[in-house]
C-alpha cells in the first residue's frame, strides 16, 4: 500500500509550517484478491481477478500497448468531494504523457452516495470498490478505479494525515476531505495543485514506481522510504524532513513532475 501523508510541524512563535511527506506503508501492499461475498454472483459474468492484484503488478499493462491499447478510468466521488475540473484536466495530460494507449484514454467522473463514516480503513475502501466499481479489464481495454472520499484515513496519527493510497494494481483512493482541509489557505498549496499532486503520485505507484513493477534503469530508489525516488524534485520523492522543497513547489503553483530517472523506468517498461 502506498500512502501520501501530510504532517503538521510544531507551532512556534515564528510560523506554522505544513509539511508534505510522501511515504510508503510498513512492508506490504494492502492487496485484495479473489472473490468477495458482496459480488460473488456477478463474478460469473465479469472476471475481476485481474484487477485485484498487488500495487504495481500491472505496470507494463498500463504503460504499453502490448496487451491493452486503451484505458478507462472510473473516478467516483462522494457528495461535496468532486475533484476540480482542472485537476481532471491535469491528470489526463499526465496520462497522455506517459501511457502508450493508441485507442484512447477515457475518463469517467461520477458521484456515489456517502458511506456516512468518520474515517475509512482499507477494508472499507475495498468494500466501496466491490459495491460501486463497474469498469474492469475487457478485451484490449484496461480499467482503473479511483475514489474521492469524504472522511479521513483510519490509520491517521496525531503527527500525520494520509492524503492518498494506492492499494491494488488498478485501484487508488484520495482522502479528499483531508486534501480540502490542507489546501486553499495561508501557507498551503491550492486545492487543484494538491489534488493533482496526490492523484499523479498515486497513479505513479500503479505504473510501478519506484521499483514496484517498473524495473530500475538506474539507482534512484529511496529504499529507506520504500517505493520512492531519491530526487528531491521528483513527483515520487519522499521529501526532505523540513518539507521546504516540495512545499515551495506546491505553494508556488507548480505540480511536481517525474524526474528523468523515473521516466526512464517507465519507458523501459513500455511507457512514453
Amino acid at each position: 500500500m502506498k500512502l501520501i501523508q501530510l504532517f503538521r510541524a510544531p507551532l512556534n512563535a515564528i510560523t506554522f509550517v505544513l509539511l508534505l511527506v510522501i511515504v510508503s506503508s510498513c512492508s506490504t501492499d494492502a492487496m485484495q484478491t479473489g472473490n468477495d461475498e458482496t459480488d460473488s454472483q456477478d463474478q460469473q459474468e465479469v472476471n475481476k481477478d485481474a484487477n485485484r492484484q498487488s500495487t504495481g503488478s500491472s505496470s507494463e499493462a498500463l504503460l504499453s500497448d502490448k496487451s491493452f491499447t486503451s484505458i478507462k478510468l472510473e473516478i467516483q466521488y462522494m457528495p461535496g468531494m468532486e475533484p476540480r475540473q482542472q485537476t481532471i484536466d491535469n491528470f489526463r495530460t499526465f496520462l497522455e504523457e506517459r501511457l502508450n494507449k493508441p485507442a484512447g484514454i477515457e475518463l469517467v467522473v461520477e458521484e456515489i452516495p456517502s458511506a456516512n463514516k468518520d474515517q475509512y480503513s482499507i477494508d472499507d475502501i475495498v468494500s466501496l470498490e466491490n459495491n460501486y466499481r463497474t469498469a474492469y479489464n475487457d478485451d484490449r481495454m484496461i480499467a482503473v478505479w479511483g475514489i474521492f472520499l469524504d472522511a479521513e484515513y483510519a490509520g491517521n496519527t496525531e503527527n500525520g494525515t494520509v492524503l492518498g493510497v494506492a492499494f491494488r494494481n488498478t485501484s487508488f483512493a484520495l482522502f479528499e476531505s483531508s486534501v480540502q482541509e490542507f489546501s486553499d489557505r495561508a501557507f498551503a498549496p491550492s486545492r487543484t495543485v494538491l489534488e493533482s499532486t496526490v492523484l499523479n503520485h498515486e497513479f505513479g505507484h500503479l505504473m510501478g514506481l519506484v521499483n514496484a513493477g517498473a524495473p530500475l534503469q538506474s539507482d534512484h530508489q529511496d529504499t529507506e522510504h520504500g517505493r520512492h525516488c531519491t530526487d528531491e524534485n521528483c513527483l515520487m520523492y519522499w521529501t526532505a524532513e523540513t518539507g521546504e522543497g516540495i512545499l515551495d513547489m506546491l505553494t508556488g503553483g507548480n505540480i511536481p513532475s517525474l524526474d528523468t530517472q523515473c521516466i526512464a523506468d517507465l519507458r523501459a517498461n513500455g511507457g512514453k
